[in-house]
């Protein structure tokens, strides 16, 4: 796919009338920060839906909920889903991002800071800035007067950060995600290039159960710590079989392609150091490539815990978070649409690589939808104390969506 004339054309127009608008998107990017919408547990949803709906009407747009406990009236911090739609046509083209953030290691990461061209602040890279490029593409269309033959649906969910029961799965139980789509673009922090697989994930908390007593009288007690190292000895053995596997696809410097068991990512238990612990508790992240079946693999991973069981040691466990691995091809007309759309802007080729964690792109490729991640911010700094964005990036993103849509729906 080459671009011609007129994708040059409407790409002058389109940055013509974005990069004099740096100083609007930095100003609305501040507000969305300045919402502490940590998740877990889900913080100030609510303020955050009723300042999205206030500044996309004021640009003329309109905002429809598509979920929640009670769309009228919802209770401080309730889940919104919600949608803007610009176009015509049952063709639809999703954006898609979410707006909640991982917790904060301080509250001034919710004061955000502006220096030069970048947004400091919790969210600013992951994804709020990802979400002004998406809004932004769509206004650039709108202003610039390019029809479109077919629908863009901007939508934004929460609990992302937790696995989406309550955001995209919530919306995908109900029939309410992807309908007439003919792709999906995610605004996560791509670092530049684009990623169009994930790896799956089965996150588990497992506590192993013993009988406190006195260390004088440790032989009255039953030690859930050297219970707990039985089980994690166990867990091992996978952890190695696991860790040969590699993945065909792309990935990027520094990244691993082999499969993943992590053990003990959080841990603790026991009361005092001269007290036999009787509970002991750690977690198990198990994240598993494309070419891996998640049930498969939770079966072995499940059929441990319960072989330890069986052989009498205590022990319970819950999930935490679980999820398909989803991948499209490059080929699709939607990726190569997106990647001639990063080469006009940028001047660089696209890269497509697999994304180390999970992605949201999995619940519209469950549903046959092609489905690619791409945006400003940086992994490398997205949870991190000093999290920012470049609004350089977030206005060469919003020309990337702005022309892969133009593209596929003109």
């Amino acid at each position: 796919m080459s671009a011609g004339p007129r994708q040059e054309k409407g790409l002058e127009r389109l940055l013509g009338w974005l990069r004099p608008r740096q100083d609007e998107m930095a100003a609305l990017l501040a507000e969305l920060v300045a919402v502490p919408t940590e998740n877990p547990p889900g913080n100030h949803y609510r303020e955050f839906v009723q300042l999205w709906e206030a500044r996309i009407g004021q640009l003329g747009l309109r905002v429809q909920r598509l979920g929640g406990p009670s769309l009228n009236d919802p209770p401080e911090d309730a889940p919104i889903c919600l949608s803007i739609g610009y176009g015509g046509g049952e063709r639809t083209l999703y954006f898609h991002g979410h707006y909640d953030v991982v917790p904060a290691q301080s509250e001034e990461q919710f004061q955000p800071q502006r220096k030069e061209h970048f947004v400091f602040g919790r969210g600013a890279g992951d994804m709020k800035g990802g979400i002004i490029g998406m809004l932004y593409a769509i206004l650039a269309l709108r202003e610039c007067g390019i029809e479109l033959d077919g629908t863009i649906s901007l939508i934004l969910v929460p609990d992302e950060e937790t696995g989406g029961a309550r955001g995209s799965a919530w919306l995908a139980e109900r029939g309410l995600l992807g309908k007439n789509g003919i792709g999906m673009l995610l605004a996560e922090p791509t670092s530049g290039v684009v990623w169009n697989a994930n790896r799956g994930a089965l996150s588990l908390r497992v506590r192993v159960f013993g009988k406190a007593a006195h260390v004088g009288l440790q032989h009255h007690g039953e030690n859930a710590f050297e219970r707990m190292h039985q089980v994690v000895a166990r867990l091992q053995e996978l952890k190695h079989e696991v860790e040969r596997r590699t993945t065909n696809l792309a990935v990027g410097p520094g990244q691993t392609r082999n499969s993943i068991l992590l053990l003990g990512g959080q841990s603790g238990g026991g009361t005092n150091f001269n007290v036999v612990p009787e509970t002991c508790c750690f977690t198990i992240d198990r994240r598993i490539n494309p070419e891996e079946s998640l049930a498969e693999e939770k079966a072995r991973l499940i059929g441990v815990l319960e072989s330890c069981r069986r052989q009498g040691i205590p022990l319970d466990w819950e999930t935490l978070q679980e999820g398909q691995s989803a991948a499209s091809q490059e080929a699709e007309i939607v990726g190569q649409a997106l990647a001639q759309a990063v080469q006009e802007v940028t001047d660089a080729p696209s890269r497509f690589e697999l994304c180390p964690g999970l992605l949201e792109t999995r619940f519209y490729a469950e549903r046959g939808i092609p489905s690619y991640a791409y945006g400003p911010g940086q992994l490398s700094v997205a949870h991190g104390p000093n999290e920012y964005v470049d609004l350089h990036r977030v206005t060469d993103c919003a020309a990337v969506y702005a022309l892969a849509a133009m593209n596929l729906l003109t």
